[in-house]
């Protein structure tokens, strides 16, 4: 674990972000006092391509007309 001030933070803002990126623990402190952890953005596991279903579900056309069996609930 790196643990620095953010005066020291901002001098090597490019060493500490490498260090993130290995996997190193970094943490910018002001006073002693840790106030934010720098970590690596962890990339989407995978991206949604939209229409891969189409073609695989039809609707009848008569989809919403009544139903035999509930024509006495319609009069």
């Amino acid at each position: 674990m790196t643990q620095v001030n953010i005066h020291v933070a901002k001098a090597h803002l490019s060493e500490l972000i490498q260090k993130a990126l290995l996997g190193e623990e970094v943490i910018i402190s002001r006073d002693h006092m840790p106030m934010v952890k720098l970590v690596p953005v962890q990339p989407p596991k995978h991206q949604r391509k939209i229409g891969l279903a189409k073609g695989l579900i039809t609707i009848a056309p008569d989809f919403d007309e009544p139903l035999e069996d509930f024509e006495e609930y319609y009069k």
